[in-house]
């Protein structure tokens, strides 16, 4: 276990990348003079600046302007932009953090009067934002089931580190948009068939939502970011995810249930063993 230094660790993201021209005037020529000056950020960029927001005293909750950063990614010689909106995810996680931990951690980290006067910045903004959502979403010690259902085995990128053009591994998924929102349809009429609804179901739903937001033309990715850090060569080069809960899938839609816990299980021990990676010294 461990990273390299400087390393930020521990989270997965899920990001759609959409073509320049899905974006209005004059963001699109912002993002056309970011993508030729040629600039490459990495998730650790970002990690680092959010992370060192959270240094002065008191902290910055959320930052006081919206990045005017970005991942650039060209795909069939055409570019594709997947904004940070780090303030706008700022305010979002702030929001889930209430359920997530105790009150007395909450408020050590960040102090009641911090997270009250980023949530009436929030509000003030949604006002004038109504139709405002993240390109990214990020889990942390883990990657989500329900993200695997939109990717497909052939579509895994691994490099172990120092094979790549960076000297960090890699373990991602590139899927286009109508292949990701046609494997999350299928999913779940498999999933409405065989079993109860549950937050599998509720999850899968909520990220189909949120895929329909976007310019049909554009490229969903699921990066492991900083978890190949943690993870090591071994369990990334054995880690096919994707390929259990589609084997999972097509259990189901079979009627082998048998099959299915089999893939199922495969899958959450393995991620199981992730997250106790955590409390590892």
């Amino acid at each position: 276990m461990g990273g390299s230094p400087g390393v930020v660790p521990y989270a997965a993201y899920l990001r759609v990348y959409e073509p320049l021209a899905a974006f209005p005037e004059p963001e699109r020529t912002h993002w056309y003079r970011y993508a030729a000056a040629g600039a490459v950020r990495t998730a650790q960029d970002e990690l680092r600046q959010s992370l060192a927001d959270l240094v002065p005293v008191p902290p910055i909750a959320v930052p006081v302007h919206e990045s005017r950063d970005a991942f650039v990614a060209v795909i069939g010689g055409v570019t594709h932009i997947c904004p940070w909106r780090t303030r706008l995810r700022g305010w979002l996680a702030m929001e889930q953090a209430g359920a997530l931990l105790p009150e007395s951690v909450l408020d050590a980290m960040l102090p009641p009067v911090v997270r009250l006067q980023a949530a009436a910045d929030h509000e003030s903004w949604r006002e004038r934002n109504p139709d405002a959502r993240p390109w990214i979403r990020s889990a942390t010690w883990h990657v989500p089931v329900r993200w695997f259902a939109l990717v497909g085995e052939d579509e895994r990128e691994y490099e172990p580190a120092g094979a790549g053009e960076s000297k960090e591994p890699l373990l991602r998924y590139r899927t286009p948009m109508v292949q990701a929102r046609r494997r999350v349809a299928r999913a779940l009429r498999v999933l409405k068939d065989a079993l109860e609804e549950g937050p599998l179901i509720d999850g899968l739903i909520d990220v189909g939502r949120w895929l329909e937001e976007f310019h049909p033309r554009s490229m969903v990715e699921l990066d492991y970011g900083g978890l190949v850090h943690v993870m090591g060569a071994e369990r990334l080069a054995e880690d096919h995810s994707a390929a259990d809960v589609a084997e999972g899938l097509a259990a189901l839609r079979e009627g082998d249930s048998a099959a299915a816990g089999v893939a199922y299980e495969r899958l959450t021990d393995r991620w199981r063993a992730v997250r106790e990676l955590q409390f590892s010294s």
